[in-house]
């Protein structure tokens, strides 16, 4: 199963939401609308086998696959420093056995701040005016007083703080997605990277000293040391879990499964650019939630995607 795009998205809604991104911060032609700064890397994951009994996707049976890994900070403007753009992201590509391919997109944080797309659009205008595309505590107020459900996440967004290391942070899928087996059983699941590392952020004070770049400069010095290792788990969903919802994590006493390992070996000294990476981009064994947020990524990325290639 490739790409797959909710027909209750109204097209001219994805739009919107990209223009809206380019209005908090400037327009950067050629540059992704959002996580604009990144570095490439490949590597390999390899399964466990654990995740077998849960669904038929390819890569997560007994073979090894190849991967480009892209690390990025979340903000729209590639100018930021590694210290000005708290969030992080993980996205990764599997090049699976069959020549197909099937991402996984992750952040440092495990939820959103919208249920809708159209709360999106809407709390995106509340901040278009803000310094940098940061804003002021009255207007976070007046977005928490319409949608409620957006405080804890942009509370989260306040308060997090930058790793000292790619290499050194939890990554999150946000959305639920389910495994489908072979008997066509489903199953509800999150997922989250966690670094062999262990985890390691840094405080406030200690960012006026670092480099622009340092979380690049950390990685080039890791990876002389040998590969950066990540393990893949997944979170069991409950039969009560919210599967249509990301602006709300599921239990901590949810059943965790590790199901596979990431091995990044080295970094990408001319990355394409042009490379997609899309989080309903799901293979056979794996499908979409509800989540209207995940289904409508699809068209909103499209429009990204299509700017960008076009040098807009």
């Amino acid at each position: 199963m490739s790409m797959k795009e909710n027909e209750s998205v109204k097209p001219e809604l994805a739009g919107q939401a990209v223009d809206a991104i380019e209005k908090v911060v400037g327009t950067f032609p050629g540059k992704r609308r959002a996580h604009a700064k990144g570095i490439y890397y490949k590597g390999v994951f390899t399964p466990n086998g654990d995740a077998a009994i849960l669904t038929s996707a390819p890569h997560l049976q007994n073979q090894a696959v190849p991967v480009t890994v892209r690390f990025s900070n979340s903000s729209p403007n590639p100018n930021h420093t590694d210290a000005q753009s708290p969030v992080k992201g993980m996205a990764i590509k599997f090049h699976l056995p069959d020549g197909e391919e099937t991402d996984l997109i992750t952040v440092t944080i495990p939820l959103f701040f919208a249920k809708k797309p159209e709360a999106f659009v809407e709390i995106l205008e509340f901040v278009k005016s803000a310094k940098d595309g940061f804003p002021n505590l009255k207007e976070l107020a007046k977005i928490a007083m319409k949608y409620p459900e957006s405080k804890a996440g942009l509370q989260m967004i306040k308060e997090m703080r930058s790793p000292a290391s790619f290499s050194t942070a939890r990554y999150f899928s946000i959305h639920a997605y389910y495994f489908v087996n072979d008997r066509g059983e489903r199953q509800a699941i999150k997922y989250q990277w966690e670094p062999e590392a262990g985890l390691s952020m840094l405080e406030k004070g200690e960012l006026a000293h670092l480099p622009a770049d340092f979380l690049t400069e950390d990685m080039e010095e890791r990876l002389k040391q040998g590969p950066i290792v990540f393990n893949l788990n997944i979170q069991i969903g409950k039969d009560n879990a919210p599967t249509d919802d990301p602006t709300v994590v599921w239990p901590e006493d949810s059943q965790v499964i590790t199901v596979g390992q990431l091995s990044i070996t080295d970094k990408l000294e001319s990355p394409q650019e042009t490379m997609m990476f899309d989080p309903t981009n799901v293979t056979a064994g794996i499908e979409c939630s509800e989540d209207a947020i995940l289904n409508f990524r699809h068209s909103a990325y499209a429009v990204s995607y299509e700017r960008r290639i076009h040098n807009q």
